[in-house]
């Protein structure tokens, strides 16, 4: 059914608490672009995001991360659309080298995980 990916770099103004960290709500927040463009790929439309299922988050995010949030529909309902989604690290700053360095991962580091349902309305779809 394919896969969807962006990649952001989280600024200073995702941060929200000390020591730069991103708050979780900012990931979800990917996966819900991740999971619009997947409902338009399949559908020809954005749907609506009803649920999570589950959500792991396995490591911190800070301001100057590079988090790739991948996913993909799992299973095709009469109207909904089951998906699983997952952010990675991939290019981390290196601050105690100095203030602009920063290191790609030799491998990324996963973040959070999760599942979701997600609807698209009969009347809405358009393919």
């Amino acid at each position: 059914m394919g896969e969807a990916m962006i990649r952001v770099r989280m600024s200073t103004g995702d941060a929200h608490y000390g020591g730069d960290l991103v708050d979780g709500a900012k990931v979800l927040q990917l996966f819900g672009d991740v999971a619009t463009e997947l409902l338009i790929r399949n559908d020809g439309d954005e749907g609506l995001f009803v649920a999570y299922d589950d959500v792991e988050f396995l490591a911190p995010v800070h301001a100057g991360d590079y988090i790739e949030a991948v996913g993909e529909i799992i299973k095709v309902g009469n109207t909904s659309r089951n998906m699983k989604f997952e952010a990675r690290k991939v290019i981390t700053p290196r601050r105690d080298v100095n203030d602009s360095a920063c290191d790609v991962l030799d491998e990324p580091v996963i973040v959070c995980k999760a599942t979701g349902t997600c609807v698209v309305p009969k009347d809405k779809k358009r393919k």
